[in-house]
């Protein structure tokens, strides 16, 4: 068989299983079996995309509420804008004195506390009669608590015997010498 014709028979499988797809497609209501497609990109010219900046440079303004001067003279002389109301004079003349007050009380508390120290209870002890808090240790209560410390290390640290290790020597301990001999010899 050459190279030529398994293409052929290929194409004719694909051909024969495309036409049974389609068949089966139209009993289920479908009318086409491809893949659908994604919609290619719409291509805007120069002008298009301009427009649309422009557009949106407009909204962003807005809602920046920034305008052009142009504009916003013009916004002026078209709709005379209503005043703010102010504090007059004396109102921020009170409220500054107010204010004022107060740093001035929080100050004066801070340097109070910087001035006052905190009271530091001490004690007035001579020398002579004063007794040291931890009596002093003599060489021998030291050697003394060396040895206990010694032996409980040395008890800690020796092995553990197994309990059948135990049995063992509980057993020869029971028995009397005279069984001793006769097993040995």
């Amino acid at each position: 068989m050459s190279i030529d014709t398994v293409i052929a028979e290929i194409d004719a499988e694909i051909a024969r299983l495309q036409q049974a797809q389609t068949l089966l497609a139209g009993l289920q209501g479908r009318t086409s079996t491809a893949p659908t497609k994604k919609p290619a990109k719409r291509k805007l010219s120069a002008a298009s995309r301009e427009k649309i900046a422009a557009a949106q440079r407009k909204r962003w303004a807005k809602a920046k509420k920034v305008v052009k001067p142009a504009l916003a003279k013009a916004a002026k002389e078209a709709a005379p804008s209503a005043k703010k109301p102010r504090m007059s004079a004396a109102v921020r003349k009170r409220i500054a004195a107010a204010q004022k007050k107060r740093w001035a009380a929080i100050n004066a508390a801070k340097d109070a506390a910087k001035k006052v120290p905190a009271k530091k209870v001490v004690k007035k002890v001579s020398a002579k009669k004063a007794a040291p808090a931890k009596p002093q240790k003599t060489p021998v209560a030291k050697a003394k608590k060396a040895v206990v410390k010694k032996a409980v290390a040395a008890k800690r640290a020796a092995p553990k015997k197994a309990p059948a290790a135990k049995a063992k020597k509980a057993a020869s301990e029971n028995t009397t010498p005279a069984a001793t001999e006769a097993a040995t010899s």
